[in-house]
């Protein structure tokens, strides 16, 4: 008699725990704590994108100068922007990086899958003066610069390994004006080098 109930509270011990554990899969699945130390399963992090608004542009001196180009992050990644930019290797731009080459011409590197032609890519073309920025024309394929030539098929002439961006020696044709030029351009950047207030 002592034997069957024995074997009876260890079944009955076994069923307890079976359900227990049974629950505890239950309330993981469903992101309830459980008060245990149940392992959840990680959920994906919301994808990082710059969306740029006018006054997101500055002017160009409030950037960091790499060569002939400016250079900036407005996601945290500028140390990793400024790596590619001065590496002679190339390599991919992290997202949230912008460049310029004059003030009236920007790149930003938008979220993964933005756009897989220009390797997520966005460009811009732009007004400025001592207000500020007026956005013109943004896009990947469609924007045509102020000397009349479309931004995207200059840059895809870029060695793969620079990222779809163009310097003397990337691959890409070169510009109609002289970097004498593009320096007295860069100079006179009208736009305050204050960053205007967030709105």
């Amino acid at each position: 008699m002592g034997d069957k109930r024995r074997v009876d509270t260890i079944r009955v011990g076994l069923a307890t725990v079976a359900v227990a554990v049974g629950l505890i899969v239950v309330l993981a699945a469903f992101g309830v704590d459980s008060g245990l130390a149940v392992v959840h399963p990680k959920r994906p992090p919301t994808a990082q994108d710059l969306d740029m608004k006018p006054s997101d542009f500055r002017n160009l001196q409030t950037m960091t100068r790499v060569r002939g180009f400016f250079v900036d992050n407005r996601l945290g990644h500028l140390k990793a922007a400024l790596r590619i930019a001065r590496s002679g290797k190339g390599g991919v731009y992290p997202v949230g990086t912008i460049l310029q080459l004059v003030p009236q011409e920007a790149m930003v590197k938008r979220r993964k899958g933005f756009n897989s032609a220009t390797r997520d890519w966005e460009f811009f073309f732009l007004t400025t003066n001592a207000q500020g920025t007026t956005i013109v024309t943004r896009g990947t394929q469609t924007v045509v610069n102020r000397f009349g030539g479309n931004c995207a098929s200059c840059h895809f002439a870029a060695q793969a390994k620079f990222d779809m961006v163009c310097e003397h020696n990337h691959g890409c044709a070169p510009l109609p004006v002289g970097d004498d030029l593009i320096a007295a351009i860069q100079r006179v950047d009208p736009r305050p080098l204050t960053t205007p207030p967030t709105s």
